[in-house]
């Protein structure tokens, strides 16, 4: 499913526009992202949560040359999925 057929799909189970849907989706992937980025955790019940995660420096290879290479400290998010989301994919 791509964002045009999620759009979609939002629009008919809430019976509002595509274009109020694809409004209300952006405002909460902006809100997610927002959050996450300063440092906050997003938990949605039964969903998932998205939180921030930090990635310390390491050293790595060039796989063409194999030298090693030092790859800097970053940020990244990690998504833990929800326990009822979960069984909803298993059953």
């Amino acid at each position: 499913m791509n964002k045009g057929e999620l759009v979609e799909a939002i629009a008919s189970a809430s019976n509002l526009s595509k274009t109020d849907a694809e409004g209300a989706l952006n405002a909460f992937i902006g809100s997610v992202q927002s959050a996450v980025a300063a440092g906050d955790k997003v938990t949605l019940p039964g969903f998932g949560t998205f939180a921030p995660s930090a990635r310390k420096a390491r050293t790595g290879m060039n796989p063409q040359t194999r030298e090693p290479i030092q790859i800097a400290a970053s940020k990244s998010v990690k998504f833990t999925v929800g326990s009822d989301f979960k069984k909803r994919v298993n059953s």
